[in-house]
C-alpha cells in the first residue's frame, strides 16, 4: 500500500487553497501514522495517562475520525453501517487484533478513501451526514487539520516519554 502523497507544505505556498489544505492534512496524517514506527507492540500500547490514550490508540482513533468526516459526513451512512464505534471515546479501545501493522494499514486505507471521497467535491460543497448538521467541506478540512495537529502533539509527547524510558532502562 503506497504512502500518502508526498507533497510538503512548503511546496504549496502559491497553490490554490484546496491544494494547501490537502497538503497540510496529508502531512499531519503521515506524521501521526509514523509515530508508531520503530516501536515495539508493548511500547505502542503503553498507557502513560489516565485516559485511554496510547500511541496505538491515537492512530486507531485517527482512522475513526477519517471515517466520520469523510465517509459518514459525505455518504450519510450510519457509523454502524461503516463499521466504526458509536463514540470517539470507544475508538481508542484496542483489542488483541490491533497491532502496529494492522492499525497503520487501516489508517492509511482510511486516508486514501478520504482522498478519493473528496476528490469530486469542491471546498464549498456541503456535507450533510454529520451529526452537527450540514457543513461545507472547507470547514471539515479545517476541523480535521485542528484534530490531526492536536493528536500529532499528543503523539510527540507520548513517544518522547516512551523513548526516554527506553534510554533510561537500557
Amino acid at each position: 500500500m503506497p504512502a500518502l502523497p508526498a507533497t510538503f507544505t512548503g511546496d504549496v505556498i502559491n497553490q490554490p487553497a484546496r491544494v494547501q489544505f490537502e497538503a497540510f492534512l496529508n502531512e499531519h496524517r503521515s506524521m501521526l501514522n509514523a509515530c508508531l514506527d520503530g516501536l515495539t507492540e508493548e511500547q505502542a500500547r503503553r498507557s502513560l495517562v489516565p485516559s485511554r490514550t496510547t500511541l496505538l490508540g491515537l492512530v486507531k482513533h485517527a482512522t475513526f475520525v477519517e471515517k466520520v468526516w469523510f465517509d459518514e459526513a459525505i455518504t450519510c451512512r450510519s457509523r454502524a453501517e461503516i463499521g466504526i464505534p458509536a463514540t470517539p471515546d470507544e475508538s481508542f479501545i484496542l483489542d488483541d487484533r490491533d497491532t502496529i501493522a494492522t492499525v497503520q494499514q487501516a489508517h492509511r486505507e482510511a486516508c486514501e478513501a478520504s482522498l478519493r471521497a473528496t476528490s469530486v467535491l469542491e471546498l464549498d460543497d456541503v456535507l450533510r451526514g454529520n451529526r452537527r448538521g450540514p457543513l461545507p467541506l472547507r470547514w471539515v478540512y479545517l476541523h480535521m487539520l485542528r484534530e490531526l495537529a492536536q493528536h500529532c502533539g499528543h503523539a510527540d509527547i507520548l513517544r518522547e516519554q516512551i523513548l526516554r524510558e527506553q534510554v533510561t532502562a537500557g
